[in-house]
């Protein structure tokens, strides 16, 4: 997994407190602790994937596309991070048994796991973690 399913994760949660306003990437990347770049590569993302909106000029930035409930993170997994638990293999040596098969055996066993940790992820919403900031900030 790469630090973009978390960033976007942090701007879609960031985004969620500001529901009534436009939120400026600088303002996200100060809040998550990243350069601006970084957080602007996210958002791009996220727009393209309709989880987002922006408006350009004077008193643009971002703001969330949808109902905090209807986005999991199994669905910023997808868009971020899908095929990441895939182990990378060396070309082995087809000649040996071991080395002819290891590349199958690991795929369908990691590919099995990101399909549990998508069931797992399927059960949080960007709801959740707006929630469970607030709990935690209590």
């Amino acid at each position: 997994m790469n630090s973009d399913f978390t960033l976007a994760i942090h701007s879609l949660a960031y985004l969620a407190l500001q529901l009534d306003r436009m939120s400026t990437s600088e303002a996200i990347s100060k809040s998550a602790g990243v350069h601006p770049v970084r957080i602007r590569k996210v958002l791009s993302l996220l727009k393209r994937n309709g989880f987002i909106k922006s408006k350009e000029g004077t008193g643009g930035g971002f703001i969330f596309a949808r109902e905090l409930d209807e986005v999991s993170l199994w669905d910023i997994y997808k868009i971020t991070s899908e095929g990441a638990l895939q182990p990378k293999c060396p070309e082995s040596n087809e000649q040996c048994i071991v080395g002819a098969n290891m590349r199958n055996v690991l795929f369908s066993i990691f590919i099995g796991a990101e399909e549990h940790l998508g069931e797992y992820l399927k059960d949080y919403t960007i709801k959740d973690i707006v929630e469970l900031v607030n709990q935690d900030s209590n």
